[in-house]
């Protein structure tokens, strides 16, 4: 991409008095200024042969980004070698759900450790994104927000230089949370974006899926999202950092004030 572009997590608020489907929801958000959304197949794809033709109209009409979350029920390091099988038909029925309406990103948790020593839970992921089809659509793995969660930003580094498919997303409000609190100024996200630098190359900074958003955690981790101007995670220096760095790509924001932190981080991201 040639330029960093901002979205949402889900369908828009608005005023309350619409609700949105994707369709509307794309022209919605266009509207005020933004560019992107991750649709959300966190429970079923929910993109269907009734719906995605008006989707990728909306899609192509807005020049708009497209990408998705992935089943939170994906566990590529299950203790059951079915439920390792199931995990890659939801990964592949997303990539089919996505690519039906011209989307580019495909975000999922790879999995849990579930008492395996890490290197045990690493090989078994890594063995099973390596059977994950090339196609159109980038494999994400996203950054997790708790310690049980496979998903350091270095595993996932790693993961990233062995398996061609797949691509960096990096949550920075995951990160925050998996090390109570670690994320706290300027140089904190700069160390972040350098070590991608440093192993991926600097192309990764120039195709990079981020989320960004408030979260409330504890010393276990993440417990969930808050608006951003509710929390103390510290937007302002993780956009200074990415400015920095000169990052392109895609930033998502997550969380229920929506559409209002997404035009919240723009905003701030042009000021600098």
């Amino acid at each position: 991409m040639d330029t960093l572009i901002f979205g949402i997590s889900g369908l828009p608020l608005g005023n309350g008095s619409t609700k949105f489907n994707y369709t509307s929801g794309i022209e919605y958000v266009k509207s005020m200024g933004l560019d992107a959304m991750e649709l959300l197949f966190v429970r079923n794809v929910n993109v269907t042969d009734n719906n995605k033709s008006r989707i990728l109209e909306a899609k192509l009409k807005n020049d708009f980004y497209l990408s998705a979350h992935g089943s939170h029920y994906i566990n590529l390091n299950a203790n059951e070698l079915d439920k390792q099988e199931q995990s890659i038909e939801r990964i592949l029925k997303a990539q089919e759900g996505l690519s039906k309406v011209g989307g580019r990103s495909l975000i999922f948790h790879p999995g849990f450790y579930l008492g395996d020593s890490k290197e045990d839970a690493y090989d078994t992921i890594r063995d099973n994104l390596s059977r994950l089809p090339l196609t159109g659509v980038d494999y994400r793995l996203e950054t997790t927000g708790k310690g049980t969660q496979f998903g350091t930003l270095e595993e996932l580094v790693s993961l990233c230089k062995e398996v061609s498919s797949c691509k960096l997303c990096i949550d920075f409000s995951h990160i925050h949370a998996r090390y109570n609190g670690k994320l706290k100024r300027f140089n904190d996200f700069a160390a972040i974006l350098q070590y991608v630098s440093d192993k991926l190359g600097k192309s990764a900074l120039e195709d990079l899926h981020i989320h960004m958003g408030g979260v409330n955690y504890n010393e276990k981790g993440e417990r969930n999202h808050l608006p951003l101007l509710q929390s103390d995670f510290n937007y302002v220096d993780c956009l200074k950092a990415i400015r920095y760095f000169n990052v392109k790509g895609c930033i998502i924001a997550e969380g229920p004030m929506v559409e209002k932190d997404a035009l919240l981080l723009k905003e701030t991201f042009k000021k600098f």
